[in-house]
């Protein structure tokens, strides 16, 4: 017998007693369903939370900090340059930014606000995916220019008169970072001791103020939503650091250490540095050559690893929750196709009589018990996806309300295939022993069973 001879017969005889192939069907959908809806749960938590570590920062990334020294009698090792070239050469990493974090007084008339400044690579600025609202991002200036994030406002006040702060009036000062002029006052020491008489019994002067043009503002966050640098004063590493040298002549740069004499070393330190790492399956292993040579090295790769096989064993359990509906289903399977052979036992034996083939009265039954599989599957894997819209709906509105983002429910394509060739698998594991049953059956008591 034919291939399509015998998918045209067993589609047929399924048709013939559609009350019970369309029971068996629906337990089916509602194993399938169960089974990707369940899986879809733990993938799309498990996805908003790499989402959500994401943009805590990069997952291929480990922060190198000077490491922690209470001693006074060891050395101290720092963050130059010589340790950059060192760390390059190590194996898997691809680029090391340094990062430089100085402190400054920013004044616009009668406002004056702190700024934190922190000095990157361009590369490593164009990196962080910050929102440019106005301008640009800092690096491709012949001189040093300021990126302002968005919640830099919030720190200006207003120092002569009685308006207060945002965080007393809730309200902005009227400064455009974008067109007004902004002074800097790098030497916040000088500015607070000026007007004071030095050791010398002379009035200390005021320190210089410096015009730093603004190269662009970071987009204000949407609702409920908060920037990771919009408290951060952005610029390029390398024209902050031949400013404070030009400013401070001779003189200790803030953030910088200085030698025991109290005077300034002749090379600039970095206050941390940005290793990446070429894939987040060696970021533990840089990290640990990190601590080896002696300094404070840490990533979001052990904690995310550990939430990951923690998000595995959610998804498995969630799976098997789903599985018993479709073991639940495989016995109905099992349970029609032998209702099915009882009642063509004569049907069989006349086959067989006419010289069917055995293993074409074994396929016979399995393509009916795959046919239900497949239906089943299909019809369950259409309610799979409008649950999950539902799900992801009330999620949003859920997000909405608690500031956060993201969907619940994930059903990628490899869970459908996979969904829907298990579903298939399993109606024809459940016919196989009903098909071996009508293989055997004896041919004259087939003919002779009324």
């Amino acid at each position: 017998m034919k291939f399509l001879d015998l998918l045209r017969m067993s589609s047929s005889n399924l048709w013939k007693r559609k009350v019970r192939t369309i029971l068996t069907v629906l337990g089916v959908v509602i194993g399938v369903a169960s089974i990707v809806v369940m899986v879809s749960l733990g993938l799309g938590l498990s996805k908003s939370l790499m989402a959500q570590y994401e943009s805590y920062g990069s997952l291929t990334q480990v922060t190198v900090n000077e490491p922690w020294n209470d001693s006074s009698t060891e050395e101290i090792k720092r963050l130059d340059q010589k340790l950059v070239d060192e760390i390059l050469q190590m194996e898997h990493v691809e680029s090391v930014y340094p990062v430089i974090q100085t402190n400054a007084l920013a004044k616009y008339g009668s406002y004056q606000g702190y700024l934190q400044i922190q000095g990157m690579p361009k590369e490593a600025i164009a990196e962080l995916n910050i929102e440019v609202g106005q301008g640009k991002l800092p690096g491709n200036d012949e001189k040093l220019t300021f990126f302002y994030g968005n919640e830099v406002l919030q720190n200006f006040y207003n120092s002569k008169g009685n308006g207060g702060s945002y965080w007393e009036t809730g309200e902005l000062p009227d400064i455009d970072l974008m067109k007004d002029p902004i002074f800097v006052i790098f030497d916040m020491d000088a500015y607070y001791q000026s007007g004071s008489p030095d050791e010398n019994g002379q009035t200390r002067k005021p320190p210089k103020k410096y015009l730093i043009e603004t190269c662009g503002v970071e987009a204000a966050p949407a609702e409920n939503q908060w920037s990771q640098y919009g408290w951060y004063t952005m610029c390029d590493i390398d024209q902050l650091i031949a400013e404070l040298k030009k400013i401070f002549k001779n003189k200790v740069i803030p953030g910088q250490p200085q030698t025991k004499t109290g005077k300034p070393y002749k090379e600039i330190f970095y206050n941390r540095l940005l290793v990446n790492v070429d894939s987040m399956d060696h970021v533990v292993a840089v990290q640990k050559m990190l601590t080896d040579l002696g300094y404070d090295a840490y990533s979001q790769a052990e904690w995310v690893e550990s939430e990951q096989k923690t998000m595995g064993y959610i998804q498995a359990v969630l799976g098997g929750i789903g599985a018993v509906s479709l073991f639940v289903a495989a016995i109905g399977i099992t349970n029609t196709m032998m209702m099915s052979i009882y009642e063509r036992t004569k049907e069989i034996g006349v086959m067989k009589v006419l010289g069917c083939d055995l293993r074409n009265v074994r396929s016979l039954f399995l393509m009916e018990a795959g046919f239900i599989g497949f239906i089943g599957g299909v019809i369950g894997l259409i309610l799979s996806f409008i649950l999950s819209v539902v799900i992801n709906k009330v999620a949003a509105s859920a997000n909405e309300y608690m500031g956060t983002s993201g969907g619940i429910s994930y059903i990628p394509i490899w869970l459908v295939f996979l969904s829907l060739v298990f579903a298939i698998l399993v109606g024809m594991v459940a016919g196989f022993f009903p098909a071996r049953r009508a293989m055997r059956l004896s041919p004259l008591a087939a003919i002779r069973n009324e």
